[in-house]
C-alpha cells in the first residue's frame, strides 16, 4: 500500500510540476526528445545512461526548487532576505544541473564523433 501510495503522490507531483511550471515542462519535453536522440549519440550503454541520468536529476533538481519557491510564497509574499536566499539557492543548484547536463553530453558526443 505504501508503494501505490508514493506512486500517486509522484504521479501528481510530476503532473502538477507540469501543469504550473514552465522550466519543469522545457525539461520534460528534453528528456522525452534526448532519450531517442541518446540512442544514436551516446557511444556506448554506459554513456547513454549518464546521458539520460543527468537529464532526470536536472528534473528532479528542477522539481525541488520548484517546491522551494512555492512553499517560500506560502510562507510570505513579502521580500525577505532569507527566502529570497533560498530561492536563490535553489536557481543555483538547476543551474549546476545544466552545466553537468552540457558537459557529459558534449564529452558524449566528442567520444562519438571522436574529436577527443
Amino acid at each position: 500500500m505504501e508503494l501505490y501510495n508514493a506512486t500517486i503522490n509522484t504521479l501528481r507531483g510530476l503532473s502538477c510540476g507540469l501543469r504550473i511550471e514552465r522550466a519543469v515542462r522545457q525539461e520534460t519535453v528534453v528528456l522525452i526528445v534526448a532519450v531517442p536522440l541518446g540512442v544514436w549519440l551516446a557511444p556506448g550503454i554506459g554513456w547513454y545512461v549518464a546521458m539520460i541520468g543527468v537529464l532526470i536529476g536536472t528534473l528532479a533538481v528542477e522539481l525541488l526548487n520548484t517546491a522551494v519557491e512555492k512553499l517560500a510564497d506560502r510562507v510570505t509574499l513579502e521580500r525577505d532576505q532569507h527566502i529570497g536566499m533560498a530561492k536563490d539557492f535553489g536557481s543555483a543548484a538547476v543551474f549546476c544541473m545544466l552545466c553537468l547536463d552540457a558537459l557529459v553530453w558534449l564529452a558524449a558526443v566528442a567520444q562519438r564523433f571522436a574529436w577527443i
